[in-house]
């Protein structure tokens, strides 16, 4: 019952945060203007709209719900991935980054932006499509490098994520030098930013989003178990390689996909799972979607803040979310080697 109203009230303060966040930018539009939109749209009213009502529709419909949309899903995903990631190597410094996803998210983009690829597929555009396939590579190789006699250690993935992610920066760091006039395009999308995304955009992430959070909540009693350790795992019945392969799968393709879209937006996956867990507790039956929850919240806001602070210029989002988590991450360091 106590979770049950914590999910309810947080489910509250993601709509409100919506709500307020859809009349907010560079335009203001009070909310009688926006509910008078969405309604006119959803009942499809025969009402003409004047001219100004157009523009505000246009603003709604085309430009910031999708835009909020994407914060929610993207937010959702790098949390529900980080939360994972952290029972997975039972380490609460630990997010999606951490596997060298973002690093091979990068590499892609680099990669699609320094060779002017500009094809489209199902309106996503080569530099998302690139994106997500670098991160998952890089998430196969670091998989198949650290298994061994068909096991694999967390110790041994956790390391070989830093390497490999480390090789990969380094990459991307040197065509973002040689990358001449694409250079102003390539920062941008590497500090990440929900700006300019449309419809597309959310379609893409939605399946991905939808079916990783399905697959950890399965899981979501397993992964309680690995948190004893593997030994005391399979003595409980679980099938610890399996079930590690599935759920690294699940958040890595969550976190690929939302990276592919948004660029990199680091310490969500770290910030939220962590904060969640400190009200609810380490269950990962009501963490996984407390922390979904808690991930869309913190980047709606954050994104609201990046397209508002110094309107009409935009702050890159992972600019904020770094601010953000960075002091975190060097508390939570400071608070382990005092254990």
């Amino acid at each position: 019952m106590k979770h049950q109203i914590t999910l309810t009230v947080t489910l509250g303060i993601l709509l409100v945060s919506c709500a307020f966040s859809v009349g907010m930018g560079a335009v203001y539009i009070p909310p009688e203007s926006v509910l008078d939109v969405l309604t006119q749209d959803i009942w499809a009213t025969n009402t003409p709209l004047g001219s100004k009502n157009k523009v505000i529709e246009t603003i709604v419909w085309e430009i910031r719900l999708p835009r909020i949309i994407l914060a929610i899903l993207v937010g959702a995903a790098l949390a529900g991935a980080g939360g994972v990631m952290q029972g997975f190597f039972q380490n609460p410094m630990a997010d999606p980054y951490i596997m060298g996803i973002s690093a091979g998210a990068a590499l892609g983009a680099t990669l699609a932006i320094t060779l002017n690829m500009e094809f489209w597929i199902f309106g996503l555009n080569a530099v998302s499509i690139a994106a997500f396939f670098g991160a998952l590579s890089v998430t196969l190789l670091v998989y198949t490098l650290a298994r061994r006699r068909g096991r694999v250690a967390s110790t041994t993935l956790l390391l070989t994520g830093i390497a490999i992610g480390a090789i990969g920066t380094s990459v991307t760091s040197y065509m973002l030098i040689m990358g001449g006039e694409n250079q102003r395009q390539l920062l941008f999308w590497l500090m990440g930013s929900l700006s300019a995304r449309r419809w597309d955009h959310v379609w893409m992430l939605l399946p991905y989003a939808t079916v990783g959070l399905g697959i950890i909540l399965i899981y979501a009693r397993e992964l309680n178990v690995l948190l004893l350790g593997d030994e005391q795992a399979a003595q409980l019945g679980v099938h610890v390689e399996k079930v590690k392969l599935i759920l690294l799968t699940a958040s890595a393709c969550l976190a690929a996909a939302a990276v592919s879209v948004s660029g990199i937006i680091g310490f969500v996956g770290l910030l939220a799972p962590h904060m969640v867990r400190l009200i609810v507790g380490p269950d990962y039956r009501i963490l996984t979607p407390m922390a979904a929850l808690g991930g869309a919240i913190l980047l709606v806001w954050a994104d609201l803040i990046a397209r508002t602070a110094l309107a009409p210029a935009e702050i890159p989002i992972g600019i904020l979310t770094t601010v953000l988590g960075a002091p975190f991450f060097l508390y939570l360091l400071h608070r382990q080697r005092k254990v």
